[in-house]
């Protein structure tokens, strides 16, 4: 099982997520149901984070298909 403590980085709250991937809240959410986004952590009754490290290796992993794709294309 994964553990924040384990991490050691930072927890980003939904608007922190938006400007590090420029997606914004509906898509993340309907991207995280299909398991195309790392899941949220739930920290209280109403209050949701991601880990910093998942959320940008989910862009360098968007940014690499794109990169690859555009090599492949041309």
């Amino acid at each position: 099982m994964t553990t924040i403590a384990n991490h050691g980085g930072r927890l980003l709250r939904l608007p922190q997520v938006c400007d590090i991937t420029g997606v914004k809240r509906s898509m993340i959410y309907q991207m995280e149901a299909q398991r195309r986004f790392p899941r949220r952590i739930k920290i209280g009754a109403r209050a949701v984070v991601w880990l910093e490290e998942e959320v940008r290796a989910w862009v360098a992993q968007r940014v690499d298909s794109s990169r690859s794709s555009a090599k492949n294309g041309a």
